[in-house]
Parts: C-alpha cells; sequence; structure tokens
C-alpha cells in the first residue's frame, strides 16, 4: 500500500551492468545504493570467469572484502539435464527503485524500499537451449536473487528436485544454526553455535541462519516471497560451502502422524520439491549483511521483497495485545470452577478490558466433536472438531457480545486439519460470530502444497475481515505486506516449552532476537511472571515458571516483534505487579526500531518508536552485565523515563525489581545493571 504523499521513482534500463545484445564478455556487477554491497553474476570455469560459457554462479563483496566466493547457480530437475553447469550470459537489463511505503503494521512505518536491480538472461549452450533468468537487487543492507524460469517451448512441465544454489562463503564462518529431522518440522528447536566446518552433511539446517564472517561481515540467510515453489532449507557440503535443499513434497495429506521422517541426502535427492508449468520464479534467496548484528534485526528487507498489499481495505486490521486462556492452564481466581466455558472467557475479557489489550484469545477445547466416521474409530491421534460450532459450555455469540460492549474482540485457536476441511464454513461462522482472527495451529510442513495452503488461508480470511495467526508454522517470507492481515506467526522453541521442558534460557531468548525474529514476527508468546533461577526451576503444565528475571520477561515485549502479542499469564498473575503497568503501556506494533548494543547470544538491547514514545528492552543470558546505553536516538527536548530493572536481590530471587523515574534527554546515558538472566524494560514519554 503506497502513501498518497510519498513520492515514487522507477528508473528503467539505468546502466548499472553492460547490456549487449549477445554473450556478455564479464561478470553483471551489480552495486547496492551506497556502493558498499557488490554481487556478481557470471559462467565460471575452473575459478576463472568465462563469457563462451560454463557453471553460472555468483559472489557478493562487502566493501571491498568478499562474503561468499563463487557459488553455483542452477536448478535441477527430474527426467532431464540440470540447467545452470552450462549456459551463457545473453544479456542482462538493470533497474533501479526507490519508494516509501506504508505498512499495517510491523516493526517501522513508513518503510523505504530502495535498491538497484538486474535480470541476468542466460541461455543453456546443450542443443535444446533452455533459459533461465536470475533476477537479483542490491540494498544498502544486503543483496537477494531468485530464479525465473520463463515460458518456452523447450520446458513447460516443470519437476524440481532441487536447486545447485551454493552459499560458498570467504572463510570457515560461524554459524547459530537450527538442524531440523526433516522437511515435515514445527521449526521448534534450539539454535547451536558452530562452525560451517562443524556442520554435518546430514544436518538439515532451518532458515534464517545467522553467519558470523570472521572481520569482514555478519549475514543474515533466509527467504522471502514464496510462493507456488517450497521453502528452502541449507546443508553443509564442505570448502565453507552451504548448499540449497528445497522441501520435499508431501503428497498424503491426510495422515495424522506426529513424528516427522528424518533428513536423508540420499534418498530425498530424486524426490521432487517444486511441480509447476512456467513461468516459475522461485522464492528471494536473502542475504542481509552488515558489520554489526543488530543491523540484520533493524531490516526491512524480507517485507520489501514481496508484492504490494493485495487487500483494499485495510482498515479492519489491527495489532494488539491478547490475553490466553491456555498457557497458564485457564487459572481464573474466583471462578467457581476454571476451565473452557463461559464464565472462565468471561474473566480473561474483563482482564483485558481493564488493562485496554485489544483482544482475548481462546484456545483449543472450544468447539463441538465431530462424530467419528465408521470403521476409523482409533485410527486417528486426535478427533475432528466442528469450527462452526462450539461445545455447550461456550456460548461464542454471548462471549462475542459480552467483549465487544468492553471494547475486546475474540480471537479462535483452530487446528490446520480441521481448518483445511472447513475453511469456507468456518471463515464465514467465524465473520458471522464477529471473531477477530483465527490462531491456525500445526500445519507442520514446510513444502510446495503448504506453501500454497497458507495464501489461500490469508487470502480467504481477508475476504472475511479475518486476521491471522499461522502457529506451527514454517518461519515468515515477509507475505505480511501482501497480506497485511497475517499479523503473525510462530516457528519458534517460544514460552510453550516451559511447561514441560527446561529449554527457554535467557540465552535461548537472546539468540531468538538475533536468528529466528530476522525472518519477521513471532508468536513467542511471553508475560511468564513466575520466575525462576535456573537451580529452582521446575517445568509443569499449568501455572508454568519462566527462567530469567521479572524485568527480563518485562522486556520481552519490547525485544520481541509480534503484531498480536499474547499476555501470556493468569490474569491474577498481573493483579498488583508494577510491571502490569509497562504492559499496558507497551504497543505491539512499531514506526521505528534501532538495535542499541548487542552481541549474540550473549545480549541485546532494542529502542523501538510509536508515535512520539519510546520504549526499550535489553535482556542478558546468565551472565550479569553492566550495559552503557546512550540515548541519543531521542533527538530534541526532555523525556521522562519509566526503568523497570532487576532488584537488588534479583540474583536469588528472580522476581525482585524496581521501578525509577527520572528525566532525560537526548545527552543522557544509562547505566543498566542486569542481573544473571536479567534485564530491563524502559518507556520513554516526552515533557510537554
Amino acid at each position: 500500500m503506497l502513501c498518497n504523499l510519498n513520492i515514487v521513482r522507477i528508473l528503467a534500463l539505468v546502466p548499472l551492468a553492460l547490456l549487449t545484445a549477445s554473450a556478455q564478455t564479464g561478470p553483471v556487477v551489480l552495486q547496492s545504493p551506497n556502493g558498499t554491497l557488490e554481487i556478481s553474476i557470471a559462467t565460471v570455469q575452473r575459478q576463472s570467469v568465462q563469457a563462451a560459457g560454463g557453471q553460472l554462479a555468483y559472489r557478493v563483496a562487502f566493501r571491498g572484502q568478499p562474503v561468499l566466493e563463487w557459488s553455483n547457480l542452477g536448478l535441477a530437475f527430474e527426467g532431464s539435464p540440470a540447467l545452470g553447469p552450462t549456459v551463457r550470459i545473453e544479456s542482462s537489463q538493470a533497474s533501479s527503485q526507490d519508494e516509501t511505503w506504508a505498512p499495517v503494521a510491523g516493526k517501522a512505518n513508513p518503510i523505504r524500499n530502495h535498491y538497484n536491480a538486474v535480470m541476468v538472461q542466460t541461455v543453456e549452450t546443450a542443443p535444446n537451449g533452455r533459459r533461465l533468468v536470475v533476477e537479483a537487487r542490491a540494498y544498502d543492507e544486503g543483496v537477494a536473487f531468485r530464479y525465473v524460469v520463463p515460458e518456452q517451448p523447450s520446458l513447460k512441465d516443470l519437476r524440481i528436485l532441487n536447486e545447485s544454489t551454493q552459499f560458498r562463503f570467504s572463510k570457515d564462518a560461524r554459524t547459530f544454526s537450527l538442524i531440523s529431522r526433516g522437511f515435515e518440522t514445527s521449526n521448534e528447536d534450539d539454535y547451536h553455535e558452530l562452525a560451517i566446518s562443524g556442520l554435518h552433511p546430514e544436518y538439515l539446517v532451518n532458515l534464517p541462519l545467522l553467519v558470523e564472517v570472521p572481520g569482514i561481515a555478519w549475514v543474515g540467510l533466509t527467504e522471502a516471497d514464496i510462493e507456488e515453489y517450497s521453502n528452502l532449507f541449507v546443508t553443509a557440503s564442505g570448502d565453507r560451502t552451504m548448499a540449497a535443499r528445497l522441501a520435499i513434497r508431501v503428497e498424503d495429506i491426510n495422515t495424522d502422524a506426529n513424528i516427522a521422517p528424518s533428513f536423508d541426502p540420499k534418498a530425498d535427492a530424486s524426490k521432487v520439491s517444486v511441480i509447476a508449468q512456467t513461468p516459475v520464479r522461485s522464492g528471494w534467496r536473502v542475504l542481509m549483511i552488515a558489520d554489526q548484528p543488530g543491523r540484520l534485526v533493524e531490516s526491512n528487507m524480507v517485507v520489501n521483497l514481496n508484492p504490494p498489499s493485495a487487500i483494499g481495505d485495510t482498515s479492519w486490521i489491527k495489532p494488539g495485545k491478547t490475553s490466553w486462556n491456555w498457557w497458564n492452564g485457564s487459572q481464573a481466581k474466583g471462578v467457581a470452577n476454571p476451565g473452557m466455558n463461559n464464565e472462565t472467557m468471561k474473566y480473561y475479557i474483563d482482564f483485558s478490558a481493564r488493562n485496554k489489550f485489544e483482544f482475548l484469545l481462546i484456545d483449543a477445547g472450544w468447539s463441538a466433536n465431530l462424530p467419528t466416521p465408521a470403521g476409523q474409530a482409533g485410527q486417528s491421534r486426535r478427533g475432528r472438531v466442528d469450527l462452526t460450532k462450539s461445545i455447550a459450555a461456550i456460548d461464542i455469540p454471548m462471549l462475542v457480545e459480552y467483549a465487544k460492549s468492553k471494547n475486546v474482540r475474540i480471537w479462535l485457536w483452530a487446528h490446520f486439519r480441521d481448518m483445511n476441511d472447513q475453511m469456507d464454513l468456518a471463515f464465514a461462522q467465524f465473520e458471522k460470530w464477529g471473531i477477530a482472527g483465527a490462531k491456525i495451529d500445526f500445519m507442520d510442513r514446510t513444502d510446495q502444497w503448504m506453501v500454497n495452503w497458507y495464501r489461500t488461508a490469508a487470502k480467504k480470511a481477508a475476504e472475511h475481515h479475518l486476521m491471522v495467526d499461522f502457529h506451527g508454522a514454517f518461519k515468515p517470507d515477509g507475505m505480511r505486506r501482501t497480506y497485511p492481515n497475517v499479523l503473525t506467526r510462530e516457528g519458534v522453541m517460544g514460552a510453550e516449552y516451559n511447561k514441560w521442558s527446561a529449554r527457554i534460557t535467557p540465552q535461548h531468548d537472546v539468540t531468538l532476537a538475533f536468528t529466528r525474529m530476522l525472518a519477521g514476527p513471532m508468536d513467542y508468546t511471553p508475560g511468564g511472571f513466575d520466575n525462576a533461577t535456573r537451580e529452582n526451576f521446575v517445568p509443569r503444565n499449568r501455572a508454568p515458571m519462566v527462567m530469567g528475571t521479572r524485568a527480563h520477561h518485562t522486556a520481552l515485549y519490547v525485544v520481541f516483534e509480534s503484531e498480536l502479542q499474547m499476555v501470556s499469564d493468569s490474569p491474577d498473575a498481573y493483579d498488583g505487579q508494577k510491571e502490569t503497568a509497562f504492559l499496558r503501556a507497551v504497543p505491539a506494533s512499531w514506526d521505528e526500531t534501532r538495535v542499541l548494543n548487542g552481541v549474540p547470544p550473549k545480549y541485546i538491547t532494542i529502542a523501538r518508536r510509536r508515535g512520539n514514545e519510546w520504549f526499550v528492552g535489553s535482556i542478558t543470558d546468565w551472565d550479569a552485565r553492566e550495559l552503557d546505553v546512550p540515548l541519543s536516538f531521542l533527538g530534541s527536548g526532555a523525556y521522562d523515563a519509566e526503568i523497570y530493572a532487576d532488584g537488588p536481590n534479583a540474583v536469588a530471587q528472580p522476581k525482585d525489581s524496581v521501578v525509577e523515574k527520572r528525566r532525560v534527554n537526548g545527552q543522557t546515558v544509562l547505566k543498566l545493571k542486569l542481573a544473571p538472566g536479567g534485564g530491563s524494560a524502559i518507556r520513554l514519554v516526552p515533557v510537554h
């Protein structure tokens, strides 16, 4: 969606690269607008650039130093030779764009989309003469490229096995890798700090992938605008190289198996990933590049690489915070029988209302069961439900009206398989009831069919004025620019794991800010207020504990981006707590984001602005820290600061916190003292 007052410049056919009618004599070189980044595309033989033809390849440099050395490009097909090993560059067409657009929600508003671009036309030197186009863009914060297989007589029906795409780093770089067992995954696991040389070939590495090329750059590798295609993973293939591995298609969508098949490089190599007819476009292969990891967190490349909004009127799309019954076990102090019933949900609605939270999310258990088909008893691991009807203890129309009277709206949870079977009926009923949005869970797949399903669900939800939270999901790809009703998605090992494990540590939280969050909003579900030391932490399903201090978990509302932000603990956990005032005030969508400091996986401090107010969140791992935080981003004028910090006894008693109020300005340097697993949350309000 473009602002009416914004100026859009599109400069077509700018001479950024050599254009010829015949084969080019050297690499096609594309620079970023400020000249610090450069991507080159050429045909290569024995590490030398050849004009006559050879392996299609690219390389990337940052400030004159190599980030990626010559890395292969191409596509592997079923039943025909790969396209990329024997091609020549026929021509290239360059362009540039500089536009400013206003997102409905996000971490910045407005967003500048400024890049130089090139379309590189290649043709196979073999008799068939098949054609492949590589489209590349260079931003000041990174580079991206994608494949386009144009419509052509010799290539109509495609069955893509994989890409030949390589990422050959100039040094044995350090990675923060999320390793999956297979392509049917919820993308929920720990990140492992490993050199590329320490990644085994059988490791299937999820994106986004954070990489430190020592002395040269930090790189965030991910993808954008996946449509009619499969998700991209990478594997180690020796010589400082990561190789592409597309998710393979899952033909049987009706199984209820909960165990994902293991990744087998040899067996999976012969399985099809993409079935399509030309023209075909891959997702963008995105390389965010900067001298500091915090700059990657600030980047808007992923959303910028997606098409503008496909929704005309977006006025009904509202980000916000929501109370939530599932995480804490539907606790409701004073309710006779807490659980999935009207009285409990009204209790949560009242909690949202008095704290000015926009929503209540009613999780699993609200919908009526469907009868089990004859002969199928015991065959499914879960019963199917009717998303158009509620159980007797839940009166959806009454709850919607009750919430509406208190300026609160309701979201409803749905299992993917039920939503797949009932989407049209369910969305129509949700709209009739006046539901705000649907949290759709347990997709746990990354293949082409599921990619298309996400877009179908987003489009149909928009037709019924419904917002969407994709839980049990693959990483964001910036689709929220095209379908801004998709507010957030999971694809992260978040706070729910506190219910059954000790895996959600303060270090994990810091790591997420530099890794998973590079792709976009994440439904981590913060808000745990039963704060515990790691020695005293005990996993429990009802009334879960969380590791780290109260200030740490308050700061997560600034550090973690999600346009639907959960307030996950029981309402009575917040009553009478000083941090509740911060939760009331902190927005779920932002106009500006700045990373003030940070070293993965040790600590990070993020400042975000909404209107004329700033909020700062700082968190650390298990090491205590003292951080100097200059407030120069405030500019001129004075601000009243409300600082929520670790208390003097927070090491042993992590719920111990203090609130300091003071007058500050752009010359102020705050000295934050963070306890082990600690943090600080700050609200800055201008003095009028």
